[in-house]
Order: structure tokens, then sequence, then C-alpha cells
């Protein structure tokens, strides 16, 4: 395994280069591979949380596995995202094996299918009106005109705003300017090609999605793909107590679903399929209980369960939680 928190993260590449020289792998490619994930998760896939935890995992055979973690500061809670090359065939377009985490809303995301015009899109701006063109109408989007900073004093000063947030007007457009004009020098052929050219980050991407958004219709913001957490709850208690017992019991179909395609049985698979279609059609007019009495509901019968958390084990409830909702009878599933 490569990779660790912060600073250590960044020597990734450089321990799978040397992982493959010793073992015989394609170390550039892991590289690559490392540095795209990366980028994906902290400027495709804008979502509030700041990376913090990369871990690149290398098989004998040369596949591997990637998981990240970032943190929200302001609401002090974190997100997985989880990667895997078995089946991977874009790092830019749905990419994720999961993302672990509560959902935000919509955000940017050019990771969604969707969102494959908005790539290509900035692809041609970068080609048709160059990075001064997009820079220009960066600003017009923005709702001001492109300005120069005021020079700063001779260093070591510094001029400062006697705040600590980094707001709109902060941004430096010359700067912005730079990144593109490297990204257009670098001549990108695809959207993964543009993510790894230095200096192209989340600010970029998002100035890049918005031109492209504005010139060409082209949306970038599509709802959160993290979904994951109301189906299993979070080992904090967030937003629930892992259900232990409905945790063993969705890895058992899970598993028995794929082994049993394998050996040409795809009935489970196909039921699985038809469930997601069914739901995704109920999406449109079902209606159900709020978050708080969902959630509220969960914690009343997570000891029937087996709610389990960093806590402990879930005792049962001395008195019903308010908000619980008393007619919804749930059991833990029986077998396939």
């Amino acid at each position: 395994m490569s990779g660790g928190r912060g600073a250590h993260s960044r020597k990734t590449p450089g321990e799978l280069l040397a992982v493959g020289e010793r073992v015989g792998l394609d170390g550039d490619a892991l590289g690559l591979a490392s540095r795209l994930v990366a980028k994906v998760d902290s400027a495709a896939v804008q979502d509030g949380f700041d990376l913090y935890l990369h871990g690149f995992i290398v098989a004998d055979d040369g596949r591997w596995v990637v998981v990240q973690q970032g943190m929200n500061g302001d609401s002090r809670t974190a997100r997985r995202y989880h990667w895997l090359s078995e089946g991977l065939s874009s790092f830019v377009d749905q990419p994720h094996a999961a993302i672990e985490g509560e959902g935000q809303g919509n955000i940017v995301n050019l990771t969604d299918r969707r969102a494959a015009r908005s790539r290509e899109g900035q692809l041609d701006l970068l080609r048709m009106i160059g990075p001064g063109g997009v820079a220009r109408e960066f600003a017009a989007a923005e709702g001001r005109r492109a300005y120069a900073p005021p020079l700063q004093p001779t260093l070591p000063h510094l001029v400062m705003p006697a705040r600590h947030d980094v707001r709109e007007e902060d941004v430096v457009l010359r700067r912005l300017h730079g990144a593109l004009a490297a990204a257009a020098d670098r001549g990108p052929q695809d959207y993964a090609d543009l993510l790894t050219v230095p200096g192209v980050g989340a600010r970029t991407v998002r100035a890049l999605a918005m031109v492209a958004e504005v010139v060409h219709g082209a949306p970038c913001r599509f709802a959160d793909p993290a979904r994951f957490s109301l189906a299993h709850g979070g080992k904090d208690r967030h937003p629930f107590p892992v259900p232990l017992k409905v945790y063993d019991e969705t890895i058992g179909v899970m598993k028995s679903a794929v082994c049993k395609a394998k050996l040409g049985r795809s009935e489970e698979l196909a039921a699985l399929s038809r469930l997601d279609d069914q739901t995704r059609r109920m999406e449109r007019y079902a209606t159900g209980p709020s978050l708080k009495e969902f959630v509220a509901g969960e914690f009343d019968r997570s000891h029937r369960f087996g709610g389990r958390s960093v806590f402990g084990w879930e005792p049962p409830p001395e008195v019903k939680s308010p908000g619980t909702i008393g007619s919804l009878q749930e059991t833990v599933p029986s077998s396939r």
C-alpha cells in the first residue's frame, strides 16, 4: 500500500514507480492513475470536502484499489471515495465504485454521465478562444470585470485582508489565466489529460465548467452521488449506527448474486437491476417520512438490527424517540 495523509499522499506516484521497478509492474501507469484519482475527487467533484487521505493498494497482477477521504471543516464530517481498477473504463465518466457520505444536494459533479457535453465544451473553449477568452468569459459570468490586483510591497511584507475566509473577490484572475494558458499549451486531448496539468485544480475546473455551461448550454451541477450512508449508517452514529445484521445481509445478497452470475445464473443481478429501476420510478411521486423522522426511526430500532458504532452496541431505547414512525414495521430480510 502506498500513500497516506497530507504530504505523504503526494509521494504516492514516486512510491508506485519504485514498486513497479521492483516487481515488474508499469509504475508510470500506476502513478498516473494515482494523480488522476486525486485530481478527479478534488477538482471534477466539488462537494465541499477537502482530500486529506489517499491510499493506493496494488495487487501482484497490477490491479489496484484507491480509498480517499475528504473532510468538510464547516460540518466536521468526512466522506470516502472508493475506486477499483477492475471494470474502470474512464476516469471522468462515472468512475467511482462508491462514495460514502451524507448527500450535499446539487454540486459541481463533472463525473456525472450527463456532464459529457460540459467536459467536451471545456476542451473546445481552450482550443477556440484560448485562455484569455476563457478568463474574460469567466469574469463576465461572475458578474464582474477582470482586474489586476494591486502590487504588493517589497517582500517580505505582504498585504492581506483583515479576515480569515477566502472570498470571491480574492481570486486573482491572472493566476487563473496562467493555469489556463498552461492547459492550452499542454494541449490536452481529453478531459482526463486536462486534469493532470499542473495548476489545474478545483477553481480552474469550476471556471471552465461555468463558461462551458454559458457558451454551450452544458450543465455542470448534478445531484450529489453520495447516498450510501442512509443504507447502512456510520460507525460514528451519523446519521445512525451501523445495523450489522442488515449490513451483513446486504453483503450476502450481493456476493450471492455475483457468484451465481459468474456461473451463468444472473437472476439475482437482474432482480437487483429491476429493484433499482423501480426505485427510480417511485422517486417521481412517492412520499414518506422526513429525513429527521427517518433517522429517528432508525435510532429507535437500531438495537433490533444489531446496531453498533465506535461507542459500542446500541441498547434498547428506554423511551420511544420523538418522531419515530410506529407504522413502519421493518424486519431484516430473511434469505434470498
